[in-house]
């Protein structure tokens, strides 16, 4: 589990003034010196990430922040930074201590939380040093305090054990294929090996997938495209599903049985990390684009371009060939994405296997909120082959959002 991707991950996110202890503490929970420590206000710059394993909750990566009261130039970037943490923050530490009077900033902080709908706890630091009214504390904030040292590790494995309960607050697992499949079920993944596949390695998806179809117990067979075919003759029948890289659905759709399921990787993670319906529901937008209008493509990831690059060359071309319009194109890559997309009128995105549900729930509601329709590649790439709906029969209450 220590290798699982920080994707996969529980997102705890540590916040509080500067100089509180937060980067104490998060080297006290991963018992390893992850974080810089000083008596200097302002040690922590930009947001460290340390991944280590929780018992039972599993893999989860705690996040060192900047000082909610920093000050100057400076500081509000740092500010700014912390702030944006909560797009992809499970659950959240608040640090205080006891000699806090104006506790303006952490009922700012809590406010957020609650409108993120992000699960979160209150904790004392150095009471080593100095011990007080943790009620009244408590009273003011409305919130669970818990009182901990971390330099005498006082309160730091009961802390533990409530962020283990507080864990059970956050959304049930999902899945990206494991509940629409079953024991002995023969699932064909087509995972095509062109000159943009990482060299000796499937792409992250594709692994995961290919988990889950083991977990489930059924029976994985794994092709390129150009063995496709010949695939389906050996096992006809017992082929329950196959499963594809969207970029080569124009390729296989007339190969595969109208009788045997047809979805992709992007579709399936729509879901997983995302809201397949409303990126369904943004489809429906491409008709209505005029000319000149402005459309964001958002990649989580910051891959090397090459010539081909399905966001920066075939999504354009094909959104353009489809919507016959000649549209603006912007492209936002990796962890950042435009703070202001109010002058977008479509946002399109990859699927999200760099950056966590939290974070891609975050970036959806942001659209929402815009009113501007969202889609993912798979559903387009879907869509343009003329093989969506197709590829949602294994989600028939999403299908039906076609009609």
């Amino acid at each position: 589990m220590n290798k699982s991707p920080r994707a996969n991950r529980l997102h705890i996110g540590i916040f509080g003034k500067r100089n509180i202890g937060k980067s104490s503490l998060i080297n006290t929970l991963t018992n390893q010196s992850v974080s810089l420590v000083s008596d200097i206000k302002g040690t922590t710059t930009d947001p460290v990430y340390k991944a280590m394993e929780l018992l039972p909750i599993g893999p989860v990566v705690f996040i060192d922040t900047a000082g909610i009261d920093d000050a100057g130039e400076l500081g509000n970037l740092r500010i700014k930074k912390t702030l944006n943490i909560l797009e992809k923050t499970d659950m959240a530490i608040i640090l205080l201590d006891f000699k806090t009077n104006n506790l303006h900033y952490e009922k700012e902080l809590i406010d957020k939380f609650k409108k993120k709908n992000i699960p979160f706890i209150g904790v004392v630091n150095k009471i080593d040093i100095e011990d007080g009214d943790i009620e009244g504390l408590k009273e003011e904030l409305n919130m669970d305090i818990f009182k901990i040292s971390t330099k005498t590790k006082i309160g730091i494995e009961e802390l533990k054990e409530k962020l283990i309960t507080l864990s059970k607050y956050i959304e049930e697992e999902n899945f990206i294929i494991k509940d629409k499949i079953q024991k002995n079920d023969v699932i064909i993944q087509v995972t095509p090996i062109d000159k943009a596949a990482p060299k000796g390695r499937l792409i992250l998806p594709q692994v995961q997938t290919i988990r889950e179809v083991l977990d489930a117990n059924a029976i994985n067979i794994v092709v390129q495209d150009t063995e496709l075919e010949e695939t389906i003759k050996l096992f006809g029948d017992k082929i329950k599903m196959v499963i594809t890289d969207s970029q080569v659905f124009g390729n296989i759709k007339d190969i595969v049985p109208r009788e045997i399921l047809l979805t992709s990787y992007s579709i399936l993670f729509a879901r997983y990390k995302g809201e397949l319906l409303e990126f369904v529901r943004g489809i429906k937008a491409i008709r209505n684009l005029k000319d000149k209008d402005n459309i964001l493509i958002s990649e989580a990831c910051t891959h090397h371009k090459q010539k081909g690059d399905i966001g920066r060359d075939k999504i354009p071309r094909f959104l353009e060939e489809i919507s016959e319009k000649e549209l603006n194109f912007n492209w936002s890559s990796g962890n950042s994405i435009a703070e202001d997309i109010s002058n977008y009128n479509m946002v399109v995105h990859c699927g999200a296997c760099m950056i966590n549900r939290k974070e891609m729930l975050s970036r959806i509601q942001r659209a929402k909120e815009k009113n501007i329709p969202i889609i993912n590649y798979g559903i387009f790439l879907a869509y343009k082959h003329g093989i969506l709906e197709r590829a949602l029969e294994i989600f028939p209450e999403i299908k039906k959002e076609l009609y």
